[in-house]
């Protein structure tokens, strides 16, 4: 059987000093003598005692934890992202707890309520449907203070978050750049509400005077390198090919470029294919990857910020306030330009 939990009392028992001497010298008071907080520190540490963060959190208010809610634990730019937060929240004393939606509505719904009866001091977090939130709205009326992670200037929410919608544009621009016109999208987020990169995507082809085809335009059921090579396929099996490939994230622009190694096609020469988030697997794929670029630091710091802003604005939150990133294109191998 494990041991109980070690109280003040013990260490107190076991110095000779008083417990509130030994709380003070364990706060590090300067009332106390340095070789007496040394002492005392030495005994706790004897003993394994740890602060008791509940009780403190009950006089404070504060529990210096922060909820995560995330989509897919498996996308390589929300662990990335989830990994930089963790760093941003510990250097201001905070510890993050971790949750996943695994992309379902009624899951994120239940996954926030038990992250708040966690008793988190606020809350960031990637919702599943960009249209679909006003689950998250009601924290908000709630005063409770909650940043999500991708968002649009009509949400009434807080938000940090790249623009997709300009980032797609670039991407599609991109193409259209080079000389193509006939341009497949692989993007399965549409039906949950999230049309910000098909938006661009249909922006940058009308500006440039081509018609939106159907045709070409897949939903992989999916965000994975597996379903990326699925979309190709059905894509390619379809009345019109296009000579270019625009993917809604890199996992499944890698999947694209799989299919097409699988099936003799050249990249670029025969298909560009360009991704949206530039993880490091595509910088180094067998055909380097062009990408969108998400940039993970700036956009915790500023999530983080503003995260931090809320939970320090008292009794009532401020104004909610949306802060898109414009985004810039990495061109690699797989969109030179054709000679």
């Amino acid at each position: 059987m494990g041991r109980g939990i070690v109280r003040l009392k013990d260490i107190a028992d076991k110095t000779g000093f008083s417990t509130n001497t030994v709380s003070l010298a364990l706060r590090d008071s300067p009332r106390i003598p340095v070789e007496t907080r040394q002492l005392i520190r030495e005994a706790a540490n004897s003993l394994n005692y740890l602060p008791n963060f509940i009780a403190k959190s009950l006089v404070s208010r504060e529990t210096k934890t922060i909820g995560l809610v995330l989509t897919d634990i498996t996308n390589p730019t929300l662990t990335h992202t989830a990994q930089a937060i963790e760093l941003a929240l510990a250097e201001r004393g905070y510890a993050t707890l971790f949750a996943t939606s695994n992309n379902n509505l009624a899951e994120e719904k239940k996954v926030l309520e038990l992250v708040r009866s966690r008793q988190v001091d606020g809350i960031l977090i990637y919702p599943t449907s960009h249209r679909q939130i006003a689950h998250i709205r009601a924290l908000r009326l709630a005063n409770y203070p909650v940043v999500m992670l991708v968002g649009d200037p009509d949400s009434g929410l807080d938000a940090v978050c790249v623009d997709e919608m300009r980032g797609a544009y670039k991407a599609t621009r991109h193409l259209i750049d080079i000389g193509h016109k006939q341009i497949g999208l692989i993007d399965g987020a549409n039906p949950l509400g999230n049309r910000e990169k098909r938006q661009g995507y249909v922006n940058a082809l009308t500006e440039a005077g081509i018609d939106f085809d159907p045709a070409l335009a897949v939903d992989p059921r999916g965000h994975s390198v597996l379903r990326g090579f699925l979309a190709m396929d059905a894509l390619m099996a379809g009345p019109k090919r296009p000579t270019a490939i625009f993917s809604a994230n890199d996992s499944l622009a890698l999947g694209a470029l799989r299919w097409c190694i699988k099936n003799g096609y050249s990249v670029p020469r025969d298909l560009a294919i360009i991704g949206f988030d530039n993880i490091e697997f595509a910088e180094h794929a067998v055909v380097p990857l062009s990408s969108v670029n998400y940039p993970v630091e700036i956009v915790t710091e500023l999530a983080v910020e503003r995260l931090m802003a809320l939970i320090g604005s008292g009794e009532e939150l401020p104004p909610p306030r949306v802060t898109q990133i414009d985004p810039e294109v990495v061109v690699r191998d797989s969109t030179l330009v054709r000679t």
